[in-house]
């Protein structure tokens, strides 16, 4: 469910009283303001006045917006300002000191000398919350290096661990390195938040992507600082659990099994039709199992090939084994768990479009599902904010028109 985004509307949920200034673009940034804008609070974007270029990445599209942009720019309202131009400078500082938080995802130092940094806003607002997203941090020897999701994923070593052992390293399919930055990014905000109603004071939250993916690395990191030998790629399995692992079924479809433990590694031998592996000496104990993987996997990938992978799933699932099928985005998105869980939603837009994205995964038991606003037009929001947020009239908003803060006058007017 959507309401029209230009109609004024209740905010709810555990952050309305809450006002989010996003200086961000593609993606870190905007996943990080559509957290928070999912749990209640206002969520003003501001994007140049040729927009976010997210807004006409290809190749898919609904009515005039790209689905990427699409997917992270839910409920926010939408400003175009050239921060170049002084007037328009000045409304995005006018801005910053209206809200409680501040995003942004520009390269270090970009906002500091347009004098928009975070010591600039705090001189004049002390609570104010800042959160800055970067590739690298605001310190370092690669603060200045340009960085997106497959750079940080590749320096961090997450990339070196994806793929086959004999094949190349290969990305993750899904963005981890901007994601992962993007909810590092709330739940620092939300600590610094918290902190500051205590004692009135904001904070600078430093988010480097190139950080968060070496926080996920895990386990993995602590194998490799305790043998110093860098893990093999991972493939299909697990470095530590030789029955965590796909198989290829009868079908040609892969199901996932996770026999992590005894009753489950005697569970998947009894739903094979093999009782006989379990009192197998080289399979006997999971260290046994992991010393013979290579010969265990050969007798359990031919046994998969007997019967479709459904089957499968049913059997292991009755013998209590943890196990699924490998789903394609299709059949994944209309699973029926996925779907009681609200986990795909609809929107309608201003000129009735309909969208379907990714749902939001934090849910309030006892609450009902809340209402998504649809995804901004480029601008759209440019006078209800200035009027209703800063107290601008008319006459005032006109004359910042006419000064280029927002932009040559057709971009502008196109932005209406």
């Amino acid at each position: 469910m959507t309401t029209n985004h230009q109609e004024e509307k209740k905010r709810s949920g555990p952050l309305a009283h809450l006002r989010v200034l996003d200086l961000t673009q593609f993606l870190s940034g905007p996943y990080a303001t559509q957290v928070l804008g999912d749990l209640g609070a206002e969520v003003i974007k501001v994007e140049p006045p040729e927009g976010d270029m997210t807004r006409r990445l290809p190749p898919h599209f609904v009515g005039s917006q790209s689905a990427y942009y699409l997917s992270v720019n839910r409920n926010k309202r939408s400003m175009a300002v050239d921060m170049k131009n002084p007037a328009g400078k000045a409304v995005v500082r006018d801005l910053a000191l209206a809200c409680d938080i501040v995003v942004e995802n520009f390269r270090p130092g970009i906002l500091k000398r347009l004098g928009l940094g975070y010591d600039d806003i705090a001189a004049q607002k002390p609570g104010i919350v800042w959160c800055s997203i970067s590739g690298f941090g605001q310190e370092g020897p690669y603060r200045d290096r340009p960085a997106y999701d497959m750079i940080v994923q590749a320096m961090s070593g997450a990339m070196s661990l994806t793929g086959e052992p004999d094949g190349p390293p290969v990305r993750s399919g899904i963005p981890l390195g901007d994601i992962a930055a993007g909810m590092y990014g709330v739940v620092g905000i939300l600590a610094a938040v918290m902190e500051r109603d205590k004692t009135g004071r904001g904070k600078l939250i430093d988010v480097s992507m190139l950080d968060c993916q070496v926080a996920m690395l895990s386990y993995q990191a602590a194998y490799c600082l305790a043998s110093d030998k860098a893990p093999d790629r991972q493939g299909r399995g697990h470095d530590s659990i030789p029955t965590y692992r796909a198989f290829t079924c009868g079908d040609g479809n892969d199901v996932v099994i996770t026999a992590n433990t005894e009753r489950m590694w005697s569970g998947l031998c009894t739903a094979l039709g093999r009782p006989d592996l379990v009192e197998e000496d080289r399979f006997r104990t999971n260290d046994r199992r992991y010393a013979n993987r290579q010969a265990l996997w050969e007798i359990l990938e031919s046994a998969f090939r007997g019967k479709p992978a459904a089957a499968w799933v049913e059997a292991l699932l009755a013998a209590e084994v943890p196990a699924a099928v490998v789903n394609t985005l299709d059949r994944s998105l209309s699973d029926p768990q996925i779907l009681h869980r609200n986990m795909v939603i609809g929107m309608t837009g201003p000129h009735g479009e309909q969208l379907r994205v990714a749902g939001n995964p934090v849910k309030f038991t006892g609450e009902a599902e809340p209402a998504y606003d649809y995804p901004p037009m480029l601008g759209v929001d440019n006078r209800t904010i200035l009027s209703r947020l800063l107290d601008l009239s008319e006459e005032r908003i006109e004359k910042l028109e006419s000064e280029g803060a927002f932009g040559r006058k057709s971009e502008t007017t196109a932005a209406r």
